[in-house]
């Protein structure tokens, strides 16, 4: 019961933290989703610096670890969104912001999960 609590209150900051970041950064007017992107590119940096830690002489316990990896990050990252943007900008035939994104999502993405966990081995 305590590692489920952990994920919920975990999950539910990260996901008010996300919604912040959208609402600040997503632009209506280009529907360019520099909210989305922002959020997800933070958090995968965040969980690689985060199970980095965890990896490293068990810095992190495993209730930190689900606090902040399965819970905050989970909430933070969007999949979900990220797959209904790519659909209204290939529902409105923009297929190159389409491309765009998605290739910087997923390049970014993995960067900045490797960068974490390359930090963290030099910290």
């Amino acid at each position: 019961m305590k590692q489920l609590l952990l994920v919920f209150i975990g999950g539910g900051t990260g996901s008010i933290l996300r919604y912040l970041v959208g609402k600040f950064l997503n632009n209506s007017e280009t529907g360019i989703p520099y909210g989305t992107f922002t959020a997800n590119i933070i958090g995968s940096l965040l969980i690689g610096i985060i199970l980095g830690l965890a990896a490293k002489n068990e810095s992190l316990s495993q209730d930190h670890t689900l606090l902040l990896a399965t819970g905050f990050c989970g909430g933070f990252t969007t999949f979900s969104t990220f797959a209904y943007e790519n659909h209204i900008f290939l529902k409105s035939g923009d297929f190159t912001s389409f491309a765009f994104y998605t290739i910087a999502s997923f390049i970014f993405g993995f960067l900045a999960v490797f960068a974490g966990i390359y930090l963290i081995k030099f910290i």
